[in-house]
């Protein structure tokens, strides 16, 4: 399916671009759909392209040796993956996966490439992205090393609230969180316990789902003790 330089714009990270590098790109770029579950990149391949995600949401996964999946991140609608290859040619890392039915638009890397020479914006958002990716997982390693559940379940949760909020506020919204399910492919779980511990906090009015798109974080000064581990549920 043809996508278009007003497609493309609609990303963050092609904003800055002029209209000719954006209509280079759009020439080569396309559009595809993906099923629930559908792979989108797969890991030990070499893939030739970059995953921009217009609809849906995505997860990099991995997989232990005993084949039990672990989440890496997740990708939401104008954010991208697979930007690592650019850098070292390399094969993919991870696989990526769609969570829900998903709409992505795949740019060519050396396309990218040739646009970077002459847009360093773009290098410098590609390089931002990978940076904040190995910050990412670095954090989320550590948060599995941690023995204590449900301290484990409540650092996660914490990561999911913005900045801004665990500053300035007390309370907190977080937009389409991960199911249970999701979240324990995350920490190495199952999804009784996280539900579980999910129960917990709703017992205690730290946290209130509401419906599938929306989870209210009522008590940030709680959560943020008990993911530290200076209180525990």
């Amino acid at each position: 399916m043809a996508v278009t330089h007003e497609l493309l714009s609609t990303f963050e990270i092609f904003k800055p671009l002029p209209d000719f590098a954006l209509a280079e790109l759009a020439k080569q770029a396309t559009l595809s759909k993906f099923a629930r579950r559908g792979v989108v990149l797969r890991a030990g391949e070499k893939e030739d392209h970059v995953c921009f995600l217009f609809e849906g949401r995505l997860q990099g996964v991995d997989f232990t040796i005993d084949g039990r999946e672990v989440g890496l991140y997740f990708v939401e609608p104008g954010d991208f993956c697979g930007e690592v290859s650019v850098f070292d040619e390399g094969l993919q890392p991870e696989f990526v996966i769609a969570l829900t039915r998903a709409v992505v638009v795949a740019v060519p890397m050396n396309c990218l490439k040739e646009v970077m020479l002459k847009a360093p914006s773009l290098l410098n958002a590609l390089s931002l992205k990978m940076a904040g990716r190995v910050r990412q997982m670095i954090s989320q390693r550590s948060l599995l090393a941690l023995p204590n559940v449900p301290q484990r379940v409540c650092c996660q949760l914490w990561s999911l609230v913005s900045e801004k909020d665990r500053k300035s506020v007390a309370t907190s919204m977080i937009n389409n969180p991960p199911t249970h399910m999701e979240i324990a492919i995350m920490l190495n779980l199952s999804r009784e316990t996280v539900t579980r511990v999910f129960q917990s906090l709703q017992t205690r009015q730290i946290v209130k789902r509401d419906g599938s798109t929306l989870l209210l974080v009522n008590d940030l000064a709680t959560l943020e003790k008990l993911a530290n581990g200076s209180e525990t549920l």
